[in-house]
């Protein structure tokens, strides 16, 4: 079966052949370095018992690393319809463990994919990498059984996921992500490594979701907003954007967004007026 996904022509061959070029509209950037590839498919836990999500696959050079590396399934979501001459060569030697969504991932209802749970696994598209991982946060802390979630995004981007309270990129994206999950940061990514090259550098980011972390969440949706008002003016002190008695949380209200962390953030949006957000 990887043999066969192994036999294919090279991914740039396959673009050429089929006048797939990458479109500025999708975000994308492709990846065809085959031992980078591989190195992202091999750190996705448990993949050979595990289904995978992959978002943007783009002509498939880390398809067919995910597939190669022995995932019990592959499903991609791909809105750029112009890929299907490469995607199908794939689904024809994949021995039906890869099928493609053509659609909007922002859109698409991954709640059925596997009643097991899944993983994703993907190089996402730049012009919507953040909203995705929100919504995906968002699905997590509601019961989305994600077991995993191994991506690549901007530099800056991936090291806002893993900051902590007091440093430079701590923000929104910090305080979400480190309230359901643990986060680190895999390995660099040079912008070298990809087609068209994009002028800033990239990560790979692991998130795997906690339980004991998600069951201390009570309304995912009130601590978005909260973080979501308070990180949009970070400038500000937090009573200048929020009319409450920040002495019942330990606070003065002169501190900023910036200076609370993710747990203090749970406590408030656990006891604050709905109203005031």
């Amino acid at each position: 079966m990887t043999d066969k996904v192994a036999s294919l022509p090279p991914v740039s061959e396959m673009m050429r052949e089929s006048g797939l070029e990458p479109k500025k509209q999708f975000g994308q950037n492709f990846l065809f370095d085959l031992n980078l590839t591989s190195r992202i498919a091999r750190n996705i836990p448990d993949i050979e018992n595990t289904t995978v999500i992959e978002v943007g696959p783009g002509p498939g050079g880390l398809t067919r690393a995910i597939l190669m590396a022995g995932a019990k399934k592959l499903i991609a979501i791909e809105k750029d319809k112009t890929t299907e001459p490469i995607l199908s060569k794939i689904v024809d030697v994949a021995n039906g463990r890869f099928e493609v969504i053509y659609g909007d991932a922002l859109k698409t209802d991954l709640s059925n994919i596997d009643k097991d749970g899944f993983a994703i696994c993907s190089n996402l598209p730049y012009n919507v990498g953040t909203e995705l991982l929100i919504g995906w946060m968002q699905k997590i802390a509601n019961g989305e059984k994600i077991k995993s979630l191994t991506l690549m995004f901007q530099k800056e981007v991936a090291q806002r996921i893993v900051a902590h309270v007091g440093d430079s990129q701590y923000g929104r994206l910090s305080v979400l992500c480190n309230l359901i999950a643990d986060t680190k940061i895999l390995f660099d990514v040079p912008n070298t490594a990809f087609v068209p090259r994009p002028k800033v550098q990239s990560a790979v980011v692991q998130i795997i979701p906690n339980k004991n972390k998600i069951k201390q969440i009570d309304d995912i949706s009130k601590l978005e907003k909260l973080t979501a008002k308070l990180f949009g003016m970070r400038r500000k002190m937090i009573r200048g954007i929020i009319k409450t008695d920040w002495n019942k949380f330990g606070l003065t209200g002169t501190e900023r967004a910036e200076e609370i962390s993710p747990e203090l953030f749970l406590k408030i949006s656990r006891n604050i007026d709905v109203n005031l957000l």
